[in-house]
């Protein structure tokens, strides 16, 4: 029994130290073995390893590739136009002890590359004017990004795997100005347009009313040569019918007139009984009873 309360603090202390002198480095990791804060050891393959307990600490880095999303930064343009330009960036550790004497650790890692990344996208797309931005000449100026950007990151043991925008968007007082300015030319050209359809109706308008103008003439020249026409074919007819017979004719023009002057009306006309215009009354008989 008192062997036994002997050997079981020794297990207890054997087991402590055993636990913290083992740590594992997974797949996604790499690692750096620290005495009182000076590195001692770089671990990059995955699997068991061992440290002193209570001296040595481990680090652990990421070894995948990581994303960076930047704040958005506003890019003045050669041609002096402004453009708000969010992009975002790839990169991995490749260098983990350069790494943690630099930079220390991901979040200030992550701070620095997003100013560089800034500063160099003002330099590169500052060069530049606004059309050549928005063409597709901009993976050019990507790679040119991507190129200094990478240069300043070696010093911190990161490798720069891509670069892009994500998006790249006019200021909103400047997109404010194009709005206006785009529906000022709408309201501009609308306008031209109904000018031109009320130009159009008119000339339409007019032409029509040359066209009906003409088309009345035209009918009442016809009407009027037809109406000569007839008339003259009457008195021809009339003519011809006095030449025949005279008296009959005259007996015709009697009764048109006993029609005008006598049916009708509230004149009066007052005659003598032997004037010519009664001339054909007094051959009339009586009949007989």
């Amino acid at each position: 029994m008192k062997a036994q309360k002997i050997l079981l603090p020794i297990i207890a202390v054997l087991g402590a130290l055993v636990f913290f002198s083992v740590f594992i480095v997974k797949e996604v990791n790499q690692a750096i073995v620290l005495q009182f804060g000076d590195p001692k050891k770089i671990i990059v393959e995955p699997g068991l390893n061992f440290k002193l307990p209570f001296i040595q600490n481990v680090v652990f880095l990421d070894s995948r590739i990581l994303n960076l999303d930047t704040p958005p930064a506003e890019v003045i343009a050669s041609d002096q136009k402004r453009l708000i330009v969010d992009a975002f960036a790839r990169f991995k550790i490749i260098d983990p002890l350069k790494f943690y004497i630099s930079v220390g650790n991901e979040r200030v890692a992550r701070s620095r590359l997003a100013t560089i990344i800034n500063s160099r996208i003002r330099n590169v797309l500052g060069q530049q004017e606004l059309q050549t931005l928005l063409s597709k000449d901009r993976s050019k100026q990507m790679a040119l990004i991507q190129e200094g950007v990478n240069a300043e990151a070696q010093k911190f043991g990161i490798k720069i795997v891509d670069v892009r925008i994500k998006r790249a968007d006019l200021p909103q007082a400047n997109s404010d100005a194009i709005y206006r300015r785009m529906q000022t030319e709408r309201e501009r050209e609308a306008k031209e347009f109904r000018a031109r359809g009320a130009e159009m109706a008119v000339t339409i308008t007019s032409t029509a009313d040359k066209e009906v103008s003409i088309i009345l003439a035209d009918a009442n020249k016809n009407s009027e040569i037809m109406k000569g026409e007839g008339d003259g074919e009457r008195n021809r007819i009339f003519a011809e019918a006095f030449g025949r017979d005279p008296e009959f004719f005259a007996f015709y023009r009697a009764m048109q007139a006993y029609e005008t002057a006598l049916i009708g009306g509230e004149t009066s006309l007052i005659l003598s009984p032997d004037s010519e215009f009664f001339k054909f009354f007094g051959n009339i008989k009586p009949k007989s009873q």
